[in-house]
């Protein structure tokens, strides 16, 4: 029996405490960010949690020292692109929020969720999976056959 199990609304804070685990992880430079946006998001995250058949899923393992909250997450969204060679129906997966609590590292929660995900989107015969990965990170990925791609991504913040 596998420990992972498909994230519900009743997750939801926890999904976030975790979440906020990744950012400040990724962004430790610049110290501890703000939680205040976590009381915003949960009605958001609750109603994503609840559709089992929409373009969203998170994983989740259950801590085993703490009854009530999570151990690791991992989160992934389906998003439609217009097709090319290689996608011609346009799905594309994106990989994001992977996060372990610190107590509960080094015990293979992340890669039991990030398989978990994974089959998830080959379920929905997703060709393509992207996700940005820290250098802390990156060996898990390669692992699961990622690698890194020339990317000429740009942002604009609205």
């Amino acid at each position: 029996m596998s420990l992972v199990r498909r994230a519900v609304p009743e997750d939801a804070e926890e999904v976030l405490r975790l979440r906020q685990v990744m950012i400040d992880s990724v962004f430790a430079s610049a110290g501890p960010s703000s939680t205040e946006w976590h009381a915003q998001s949960l009605p958001t995250i609750r109603g994503r949690l609840a559709d089992p058949d929409g373009d969203f899923a998170a994983f989740v393992v259950d801590h085993p020292d703490r009854p009530g909250a999570l151990a690791a997450l991992v989160a992934g969204t389906i998003e439609y692109r217009i097709g090319r060679a290689g996608n011609p129906h346009g799905a594309v997966g994106h990989v994001f929020s992977v996060a372990t609590d610190p107590a509960a590292r080094r015990r293979g929660y992340a890669r039991a969720c990030m398989e978990t995900l994974l089959d998830w989107f080959r379920e929905r015969d997703v060709p393509q999976v992207d996700l940005n990965a820290s250098a802390v990170a990156e060996p898990l990925y390669a692992s699961l056959g990622f690698v890194r791609k020339s990317d000429p991504s740009m942002r604009l913040q609205l």
